[in-house]
């Protein structure tokens, strides 16, 4: 319970914690809500997961470099624009990542030296968005090369909140939260009426926040290297893979995206990890209705043009 007039559950789907908060005095539809919001989940994971072998995606891996595979409207458009994100990000975001050989990278204590150059090129020879080929008529996906694979994880619960959300509304929930895993998107306001807010956390106390944003009726995504990542010579290194060289990033610790969707939030979070604090919101600052605030490994924070922090 969020307290009066709200109801909350808490389930793991997608492999991750998902929350579903609805605030309102009818506790019957607010549950019937929630259930509807789950069952939609669900539907978007067995569509996109690469963990089932019936799943479409799978389907589209398996025949990469030999044939089109007919798949459904609904993953048609978010490949568009999963290959749109890529094209703004110049490539930092992409969802032919699945391809890479995870054998090189162990982001633990144990993880003492970096590979070699030419060994990350060859992990991530097969990364390449343009090499995935959408014939919108046909409704077919076709990668290009045999050994391509493609994935959502940097996409899928974004979209997934996104989905959720608009079942609750058209169901009649005014206000509530959808938190998939750090992904989370609003709407309306608090049982009080005061809008939502959300501490941006600090990370080295991750239990403490250093400011604070309004997020009513908006989305946020947070990527980070603060819980996996590894320390090579000094320097920390995140779990997050250069998509063009095949070594992780650095000089990041975390970026906070801020926008009306938590698909696109979700998206951008982590090509920016990739870009760099200067390139990243340069990008940011070009875009409507999208903000940022990112913390550098040395603890320094940067925020886009258009955001209004509370400290």
């Amino acid at each position: 319970m969020l307290g009066s007039g709200s109801y909350r559950e808490i389930v793991k789907l997608m492999g991750n914690r998902f929350e579903f908060s609805a605030v309102g005095d009818d506790k019957s539809l607010a549950k019937r809500s929630i259930v509807e919001a789950i069952n939609e989940v669900n539907r978007i994971e067995a569509l996109l997961t690469t963990f089932r072998e019936t799943s479409q995606v799978n389907e589209v891996n398996r025949f990469a470099g030999i044939r089109p595979v007919k798949v459904d409207g609904e993953v048609i458009d978010l490949v568009l624009r999963s290959l749109k994100i890529s094209l703004i990000t110049q490539g930092a975001f992409d969802i032919t990542y699945g391809s890479i050989d995870k054998r090189l990278w162990n982001f633990d204590v144990n993880m003492t030296r970096l590979p070699d150059s030419k060994t990350a090129l060859k992990a991530v020879k097969l990364i390449n968005y343009e090499n995935v080929i959408v014939n919108v008529e046909e409704s077919t996906i076709m990668l290009k090369h045999k050994g391509m694979r493609i994935g959502f994880g940097g996409i899928g619960k974004g979209y997934a909140a996104d989905r959720a959300r608009s079942i609750m509304i058209a169901m009649g929930i005014q206000s509530g939260i959808v938190n998939a895993a750090g992904d989370l998107v609003t709407w309306g306001t608090q049982p009080g009426g005061q809008p939502w807010t959300i501490g941006i956390a600090d990370p080295n106390q991750q239990q403490h926040a250093f400011s604070t944003l309004s997020i009513s009726n908006m989305a946020i995504a947070t990527s980070g290297n603060y819980e996996k990542y590894a320390t090579i010579d000094g320097k920390r290194y995140s779990h997050t893979i250069d998509p063009k060289t095949g070594l992780p990033v650095s000089g990041i610790k975390s970026v906070s995206v801020l926008c009306p969707s938590a698909e696109l939030a979700d998206a951008l979070a982590t090509p920016i990890l990739v870009m760099g604090v200067k390139v990243g919101l340069d990008l940011i600052n070009q875009l409507n209705n999208v903000a940022c605030v990112v913390i550098d490994d040395d603890n320094r924070m940067y925020a886009s043009k258009n955001i209004n922090l509370k400290y």
